[in-house]
């Protein structure tokens, strides 16, 4: 382990700059710092050499040329053998053994929508180059790139007559690498976005999902898989998942931030207070009403035993009644929701393992596209984030939908949209919304996803709809939806059966609508 003797210190982030700085001094460590950093420590009485006084050539260009200079980079990346050790002498330059360094904040420069030309000076040249020179010759010099690494180097520099081990310097660099690439990946992003924005209508030709894990989970899909939450920050999209804010209850799971996350997209599809409650990234009940405690009664009455151990979703913030109501219910793993009221807040935690999670809906500034791993790639897509438009639907039995009908079957597609393929979903208009009565789920067919959602919905009141994700390739489904009291049916159509369909829909008297959109979910 070489001993470091002399480091060079150009920080935009001048957070515990002072104390690291006065601890490399009383180390013996000499400290080169550039303008702006010399000024900061000899004002705290910390001797440093001005990086200009050393090379003997001003910072340039209004500080765009700083460290850029043979004498700094030759110091740093010489190796410890005669050769390089002579040049050094020769060309009176010092070796430099530490760089302490952190850039200029380019993400947050585009992030407060500054003028191209303000943004582009936030592009650091200098710093860069310092951490890759130090980087690459990390046999003997450290590479700081932020100040949390400040205190642990102090302190193994205090232990080891200011040296430290090879896995540090190691570990030091690679964290330096990830730095550099990570800056110049966002550089490029931004102005890809720029300069060539990718048209709404297609998906963006490159695609950089670099992600920093948040936590490690508890596991994951089950107990014998690792699991961890990853956010990108980006200088033009923000995919964080840190808008979800855990306020109670055991540590959260794999499993529940994925349904959590389901939860949030159904419920967000409403004006009116909504829940929604979720099993296996699947909606077992869902309902809209004036009062968000009746709608969460009604989603829970949609299928009481899938309920168990479930998570409930909402829209708006939850109040005593609501709360008293997720009491009542029995075993659920979570509640997420915008926010609680305090009375509503003491009656869940008396539930000491129930999860409570807050999110902010209008944080939101997803990308809009969703990744499925496969073998030798990644397959990607835009979520199904489509707006049904009433207009556009086509009667196309005898029989004609009255308002109410159109209403019903408007909420009940929004809910099969999140409801695995093969979908089908039972709805019915309350008194005050719509709630679900049946959904049949994740079947291999069609029939059978009916016969499951009718099942389940048992009688039927006057006005009870179906909507389905997928077309119906024959007339079987809607002749069993017919015996159970289904008055009106909307799917996407589609099928070289369509004719048979709609014959046994008018045979029957059931409303039937074509919307030619399919909403698969795999």
């Amino acid at each position: 382990m070489t001993r470091i003797k002399r480091a060079i210190v150009s920080v935009y982030d001048k957070k515990e700059i002072i104390e690291f700085a006065r601890g490399l001094r009383k180390l013996g460590i000499e400290i080169l710092a550039s303008g702006g950093t010399c000024k900061l420590l000899r004002s705290k009485n910390i001797p440093a050499i001005s990086i200009s006084d050393y090379t003997r050539y001003p910072e340039m260009l209004g500080g765009r040329v700083k460290t850029l200079h043979p004498k700094i980079h030759a110091g740093l990346l010489a190796l410890d053998n005669k050769k390089h050790q002579k040049e050094l002498k020769k060309n009176k330059i010092l070796p430099l053994g530490m760089v302490v360094v952190n850039l200029y904040p380019f993400a947050e420069a585009v992030q407060k929508k500054k003028k191209l030309a303000e943004i582009l000076e936030n592009i650091d040249i200098g710093g860069v180059g310092l951490l890759r020179s130090g980087a690459k010759n990390f046999g003997r010099v450290a590479v700081l790139s932020s100040p949390q690494q400040y205190e642990q180097i102090l302190e193994e520099l205090r232990d080891n007559d200011c040296r430290l081990s090879k896995k540090t310097l190691t570990d030091l660099a690679i964290e330096a690498f990830e730095v550099s690439s990570e800056y110049d990946r966002v550089i490029n992003e931004f102005l890809e976005n720029y300069f060539h924005p990718s048209p709404k209508d297609k998906l963006p030709q490159n695609l950089n999902l670099q992600l920093s894990k948040i936590k490690d989970l508890r596991y994951g899909e089950n107990p014998h898989q690792k699991g961890g939450i990853y956010s990108q920050q980006s200088a033009v999209y923000s995919l964080q998942s840190t808008e979800i804010e855990q306020i109670h209850g055991k540590e959260i799971s794999f499993n529940n931030l994925a349904d959590a996350d389901l939860a949030c997209k159904i419920v967000n599809q409403f004006n009116k207070p909504a829940a929604v409650v979720i099993k296996h990234q699947t909606p077992c009940g869902a309902a809209v009403d004036k009062e968000l405690n009746i709608a969460f009664q009604n989603a829970f009455n949609c299928d009481k035993l899938s309920a168990f151990g479930g998570i409930v979703g909402f829209n708006k913030k939850v109040d005593e009644k609501t709360a008293q109501g997720l009491i009542e219910a029995g075993f659920l793993e979570c509640i997420i929701a915008p926010d609680y009221a305090k009375k509503a807040l003491t009656l869940l935690e008396k539930k000491r393992n129930l999860r409570l999670l807050k999110i902010d809906y209008s944080a939101d500034k997803d990308l809009n596209l969703e990744f499925k791993k496969i073998k030798g790639g990644m397959l990607v897509q835009e979520e199904d984030i489509k707006e049904e438009s009433v207009d556009l639907w086509k009667a196309v039995s005898k029989k004609k939908p009255i308002p109410l009908q159109k209403e019903t079957l408007l909420f009940a597609l929004k809910i099969a949209k999140y409801v695995k393929s093969n979908a089908i979903v039972v709805a019915k208009k309350t008194k005050q919304g719509f709630s679900t009565t049946g959904i049949g789920s994740g079947q291999t067919s069609r029939i059978e996803a009916v016969e499951i959602a009718l099942k389940k919905a048992g009688k039927q009141s006057n006005q009870v709809v179906l909507a389905s994700d997928g077309f119906f390739p024959f007339a079987d489904s809607v002749k069993l939806a017919a015996k159970k009291g289904i008055k009106a049916i909307i799917q996407p159509g589609g099928s070289i059966r369509d004719k048979e369909v709609i014959a046994a829909a008018d045979k029957t008297k059931i409303v039937m609508l074509f919307t030619g959109v399919r909403h698969f979910r795999h």
